[in-house]
């Protein structure tokens, strides 16, 4: 992958073992909000397949909509809304873009992955990610529509990712790493600069739930 111009994502690619699993990460992603391309990830998930991935585990920051899932929090998503309307597969040619969207994200993986939070000691807390296109935050009002419609965090990016690995019929789960509360419900207003700041916290506290389940695949 070509270095991201979003000042927190690097843009490398990293292969190698963890607890004894061959994994590859990509440490970034294209945002559709960069260039206006839903299908900027099309390719990088493509080379995952042909490199034999099998497993998709994508994760994004958010911000919350719930009191009981502050900044630091992760939460382990099990349905998404498309509220961009943007879609990866617009201009498919072929039928098999009519991908059916029903357990997108891999029930039996989520979970493999709750018990492993269970013997980690995580708190793992699941629900319902709303996309936004971005660059710009959410506002108040968005926030309070987001809510009624059953989101539990918003955040600008892993709708298209998803929706492509289904297309490729690669299976995949998702995380939200919590840094921030939705606009209008914390008296403060999200910034990229928290963002940076909190996502670490919920990234170490990620790392032992991956950790943990990769090591029961042995």
């Amino acid at each position: 992958m070509e270095n991201c111009p979003d000042s927190g994502h690097s843009g490398k690619l990293v292969a190698g073992n963890l607890t004894g699993v061959p994994v590859i990460m990509l440490s970034g992603r294209k945002h559709y909000y960069e260039e206006g391309d839903a299908a900027a990830m099309r390719f990088p998930l493509e080379v995952l397949k042909e490199a034999g991935i099998e497993q998709v585990i994508l994760t994004n920051a958010a911000g919350s909509l719930r009191e009981d899932m502050p900044p630091g929090s992760v939460m382990m998503i099990e349905d998404h809304i498309n509220y961009s309307g943007r879609d990866p597969l617009i201009g498919e040619p072929a039928d098999a873009r009519f991908v059916p969207m029903v357990d997108a994200y891999d029930p039996a993986i989520r979970t493999e992955l709750a018990a492993a939070a269970m013997v980690a000691k995580v708190d793992l807390h699941r629900g319902v990610y709303m996309w936004f296109s971005g660059p710009s935050f959410e506002t108040p009002a968005e926030i309070r529509m987001a809510k009624l419609l059953g989101a539990d965090a918003v955040g600008m990016s892993t709708v298209p990712e998803v929706i492509l690995c289904r297309f490729l019929g690669l299976k995949v789960v998702a995380f939200s790493i919590i840094t921030n509360f939705g606009a209008g419900l914390s008296g403060g207003a999200p910034s990229h600069g928290e963002t940076r700041e909190i996502a670490p916290i919920g990234g170490e506290i990620l790392s032992r739930v991956l950790q943990q389940y990769l090591k029961d695949m042995v």
